[in-house]
């Protein structure tokens, strides 16, 4: 006979109890996010068991935890080696859940609860054994810097790790800044090959939780409100700098990549300052209008949070567009794209190239058949690594091992 429900009415996605006389009371109190962004369908992060315990996941600082709350209102954490959580749901007297580390992808967990501890934990599905030796996994640090307006954003920091190579003697790694997707999506603590692809070959990575992220409670995600195109960039930027003035990257070898919103962040950081020394889009948004007029109907409001109403502030997303700052475009920048997407389409980014191109600034475009908003097959996802990899090797002045086996990059100057 009662309604259980996320609210962030604190400032925090926490869980509340709603009854039929129409009393609200809060059942999980705590500064850290229960809920996540509801952008898609059959999402569980919490479930009841038999004798009335709640079990529930949460992310604090970025990173995902387990937790139950008795009948009586006690919280008690439950020390899993995870730290993102998905689909929490009731399994008997225990619970299952989808779990991902750092060092392993996501598996299927079971565990049973016993007292107020968890008790046994059974692999329901295990991770793709990859074959890794462990030295050559990266491990994220969580860090915080200061950023514009005084504020403070978050990131996950991959040092370099390879156990068969060694850096020249002094040198820093040159730095690669990643920008998650949505824009309001956030960094996610979890093994991803992506990453591990350039930590594994000298780079450093840092996947920014810039603001507006989630995962970091109410107030974070309101800091994005119309100023996409500008907190984003801003807070890029600054881990970068951060990073550098901490003396863990080279200041001269800073780049930074992003595909779809990312890839706007990308084209903006590069358009508008000098941060970065080369830079990746993949199939990034170089227009808002023409995003705001095209996107699919899920979407077709998001903008005017982020930026502003469309058409009334028309003014904002010409102003905010890379594509109405080529002039300002002086950095190397190598273009991945989909000539089957429709929601990014090519005469963006081919736009992009060939102003690069007017100007004599080094520009290298690599188009795929057949792969539209985001590469699926697996030949392409490996070429366009190998592609950005060759690109960054010629700007910033490294050459790949011939064991790569990769063709440099056409590069346009």
């Amino acid at each position: 006979g009662s309604l259980w429900f996320i609210s962030d009415r604190t400032g925090w996605w926490n869980l509340y109890r709603w009854s039929a006389a129409g009393a609200v009371e809060p059942m999980v109190a705590m500064d850290a996010e229960i809920g996540v962004p509801p952008w898609v369908f059959g999402q569980s992060r919490y479930d009841f068991l038999h004798d009335g315990r709640v079990v529930f996941a949460y992310s604090r600082g970025g990173f995902d935890h387990l937790g139950s709350r008795r009948a009586d209102g006690t919280i008690v954490e439950l020390s899993v080696p995870f730290t993102s959580i998905d689909s929490v749901v009731a399994a008997g007297a225990g619970v299952a859940f989808v779990g991902a580390s750092p060092t392993a992808e996501a598996a299927v967990i079971k565990a049973s609860l016993d007292g107020d501890g968890l008790g046994p934990v059974e692999v329901v599905r295990p991770p793709r054994d990859l074959g890794l030796p462990e030295g050559l996994v990266s491990v994220p640090e969580a860090i915080e810097f200061p950023t514009g307006d005084g504020q403070t954003a978050y990131g996950l920091f991959y040092p370099p790790a390879n156990p068969g190579f060694a850096g020249p003697g002094g040198d820093r790694p040159p730095l690669l800044v990643m920008i998650h997707g949505g824009p309001t999506s956030d960094a996610i603590p979890a093994l991803r090959l992506g990453v591990q692809y350039w930590t594994s070959r000298g780079f450093a990575v840092v996947d920014v939780n810039y603001r507006g992220s989630t995962g970091f409670g109410r107030r974070y995600r309101n800091l994005l409100r119309d100023a996409w195109g500008v907190a984003d960039v801003e807070d890029c930027q600054a881990a970068a700098r951060w990073l550098a003035d901490q003396g863990r990257v080279d200041p001269r070898r800073l780049c930074i990549r992003g595909g779809s919103a990312g890839g706007f962040t990308t084209l903006a950081a590069l358009a508008t300052g000098d941060t970065f020394a080369a830079g990746a889009s993949l199939f990034g948004v170089a227009d808002l209008e023409a995003l705001a007029l095209e996107t699919h109907k899920f979407e077709s409001r998001y903008l005017d949070g982020l930026v502003g109403p469309y058409p009334e502030r028309r003014d904002v997303y010409v102003e905010r567009s890379p594509i109405h700052h080529l002039d300002g475009f002086d950095r190397p920048l190598i273009v991945l794209q989909g000539l089957e997407d429709e929601v990014v389409p090519p005469a963006q980014s081919e736009m992009i190239v060939a102003a690069l191109q007017d100007r004599h600034v080094p520009v290298a475009y690599v188009a795929f058949e057949g792969e539209q908003h985001g590469f699926r097959q697996a030949a392409n996802i490996r070429r366009a690594l190998d592609a950005e990899l060759s690109f960054y090797g010629q700007m910033l002045g490294f050459e790949l091992p011939a064991a790569e086996g990769i063709t440099p990059v056409p590069i346009i100057r």
